[in-house]
């Protein structure tokens, strides 16, 4: 198994969307990117909505996963830090495979993208309440 971090906007729908893509095994939701320890949704300090994809590689690839990544949300707005688009990648393979993507997708585009790339750090999970957010009935408003 391998693990893919991603911030799309708030991560609600994120999560219910990659939780329902075959080789994908678990999602959780959390916060990234930030320096304050141990954030919450109400003291979020510089961190950033994000999920965790746990994925199995002979299934669908990093690749795959970030061809959704760009289709799901518009990589060219520019959002405050709890929002913005970022992919935070685990290895040296998954940067160049960002980087590249993000250069494709700006082509095709022909836009600038804001997304940020970025080494994964700390990944703090989110409160109990946020995981599976959508699946429990509770709406679609961030």
């Amino acid at each position: 198994m391998q693990i893919a971090t991603f911030a799309l906007g708030c991560f609600w729908e994120p999560d219910d969307y990659f939780s329902k893509l075959k080789g994908v095994t678990k999602t959780r939701v959390g916060y990234s990117g930030g320096t304050k320890k141990n954030p919450s949704y109400y003291d979020l300090g510089d961190h950033t909505e994000t999920i965790e994809i746990t994925f199995d590689p002979k299934i669908i690839s990093f690749e795959e996963l970030l061809k959704h990544f760009w289709e799901e949300h518009d990589p060219t707005e520019q959002q405050v830090t709890q929002y913005k688009s970022a992919i935070f990648y685990q290895n040296k393979e998954q940067f160049v495979l960002a980087e590249k993507s993000k250069k494709e997708m700006e082509k095709k585009l022909g836009k600038e993208i804001v997304t940020d790339i970025e080494k994964a750090g700390t990944f703090y999970q989110a409160e109990e309440y946020h995981q599976k957010y959508l699946q429990k009935g509770k709406g679609r408003v961030c």
